[in-house]
């Protein structure tokens, strides 16, 4: 006859790293970090939102970006920060659920931004005289609410399928906030679902908007050095190198992720990764 198990209501978030020495410095630096990015995303949305001339597609799709952007650091870095000055850091179920459902719906409206993004610096580069009638309004927020609707709906799938385990094995969970993967090892339920729906809503995401973004890329590439304007090439590599450089971090550290599961990662690089 089966025993019964006690369901976990409250866990505790093991932190960064088990190193004492190390608490306060982090703490520091990493308070500095979020304070700099929230008062960096705040000013330029408020910029944006208050100069009519900015109130164009490049400048609307990075007010949003900057929005989803601040909403990951603000769901994820306030529990860290405590996890640097507190031995045990106690969160309840339903606040770790809501924490991770709030990181998966703005890390995924993130990756479907940078897709408008890709798409609006092509048409302005590669159909310059098109460009108000291929990028209007209505386009503009078609692409920006299709963005937010995919992230509520990829999530509400992972985040309903957590209610199907029986969370019961231990209340610690090894990481600097409730990520997903952490609290599968929890469970006295058979995560293999979880494990696989995670698996394809990720990887569908991951490689359908990285092609994308890469073809669009590969298209405004090929269109900028065919310029015969020094300058127009100049101008064009500028509004477009500050998009790539996000693009890359952003993908280049999940791809580590997913190479790095494969391969059986150690938990500190798991966490090094997300840290990223």
């Amino acid at each position: 006859m089966e025993r019964n198990r006690t369901l976990l209501t409250e866990f505790i978030l093991r932190g960064l790293t088990y190193r004492p020495e190390l608490q306060v410095s982090l703490f520091l630096v990493f308070f500095f970090i979020y304070f700099t990015t929230i008062v960096g995303n705040l000013d330029l949305i408020f910029l944006i939102w208050k100069d009519p001339h900015l109130h164009t597609p490049m400048y609307i799709f990075l007010g949003h970006l900057e929005f989803v952007d601040g909403c990951i650091s603000t769901t994820v870095t306030p529990k860290m920060l405590m996890t640097f000055l507190y031995k045990n850091v106690m969160i309840s179920m339903g606040e770790c659920f809501a924490q991770y459902y709030s990181f998966c719906i703005s890390a995924s409206t993130d990756f479907f931004l940078l897709v408008a993004m890709a798409y609006d610096r092509y048409v302005a580069i590669c159909n310059p005289l098109h460009y108000a009638v291929e990028m209007s309004k209505r386009l503009c927020t078609v692409l920006i609410s299709m963005s937010y609707i995919i992230g509520f709906v990829t999530c509400d799938l992972n985040v309903g399928l957590l209610f199907r385990l029986s969370l019961c094995k231990s209340n610690i969970i090894d990481h600097f906030y409730c990520e997903i993967l952490p609290l599968y090892t929890l469970s006295c339920t058979d995560p293999s679902l979880n494990t696989l729906i995670v698996f394809i809503c990720s990887s569908s995401i991951l490689i359908s908007t990285s092609v994308t973004i890469l073809v669009s890329y590969a298209r405004v590439l090929f269109a900028v050095l065919n310029m015969k304007s020094k300058k127009g090439r100049k101008k064009a590599f500028f509004t477009c190198s500050a998009h790539l450089l996000s693009v890359s971090l952003f993908y280049g550290t999940l791809l580590f992720m997913f190479v790095s599961h494969g391969s059986g990662p150690s938990k500190t690089q798991d966490k090094l990764y997300s840290l990223f």
